[in-house]
């Protein structure tokens, strides 16, 4: 249920049960997509977030094959850390 409560200076609603507030425009952008053009969005931000712990893990377990690189993004992944 969306409230009529208290706005932040730029416009956006303050809610205390919402992390982030989406602005209008970007909220107006993602409606007109297609469902496919949206999960392939979500397809690409789980591939970027992948390469960007193996990328986070490489440099610090240098030594570290990829096997084990790949084993941990998984684990980070499966049990929601970063």
């Amino acid at each position: 249920m969306i409230s009529n409560g208290p706005m932040t200076s730029t416009g956006f609603r303050l809610d205390d049960g919402q992390i982030e507030v989406v602005d209008p425009f970007v909220a107006e952008c993602l409606r007109k997509k297609t469902f496919a053009e949206r999960m392939e969005m979500v397809f690409e931000a789980n591939r970027t977030m992948r390469l960007l712990i193996a990328g986070r893990l490489k440099t610090e377990h240098p030594d570290w094959s990829d096997e084990q690189i790949q084993a941990e993004v998984a684990r980070r992944m499966l049990h929601g850390a970063t």
